[in-house]
């Protein structure tokens, strides 16, 4: 579905409409972090999922084309699904993995993407694996409520700030 979603939405990275579709992914991480901070729980009943996750991924692909961004929907989704922490990891980082990968492809198609954005996405990856690395080590001296309580404070800033940057 992302794959899909991806393909069918690649020109909108670039299109005229881009800025509304930042926009929009800000409100969405923002409603997501709102979400987040006041703890409403997100479940998916199982019955659910054989048709949902493939509308889910074809949502994220046309997220992903229209602003470069994969986590929404796909990691509320995944969140709500329940699955057990290295699952939940394993499940994200494929989700993460095929985006990235479908927008490439989306990307070259479109004539977007060539060897020079190829290095700087490749030189990007050196400060992206500091980052983790960073965060890993503050998950494991923080406790888990204070970083989440973080994490999505700062879901939120960035939600607003796209929102504002790109209405305004």
């Amino acid at each position: 579905g992302i794959t899909l979603g991806t393909w069918a939405g690649a020109g909108l990275l670039a299109g005229a409409s881009s800025g509304q579709a930042a926009a929009a992914l800000g409100g969405a991480l923002a409603l997501y972090a709102v979400a987040g901070l006041v703890k409403l729980p997100l479940r998916v009943p199982p019955p659910a999922e054989s048709w949902l996750s493939p509308l889910v991924g074809v949502a994220t692909g046309v997220v992903t084309a229209a602003t470069g961004v994969f986590v929404v929907p796909a990691v509320p989704y995944l969140q709500a699904l329940e699955l057990e922490r290295d699952r939940l990891i394993q499940a994200l980082g494929l989700s993460f993995t095929v985006s990235t990968l479908a927008l490439a492809a989306g990307l070259a198609q479109h004539g977007l993407f060539d060897g020079t954005l190829a290095w700087g996405s490749l030189a990007s990856l050196l400060p992206a694996l500091a980052g983790m690395a960073l965060g890993q080590s503050l998950r494991q001296r923080v406790r888990a409520e204070v970083f989440r309580r973080c994490f999505f404070l700062g879901l939120l800033a960035l939600g607003l700030f796209l929102m504002l940057e790109h209405l305004g």
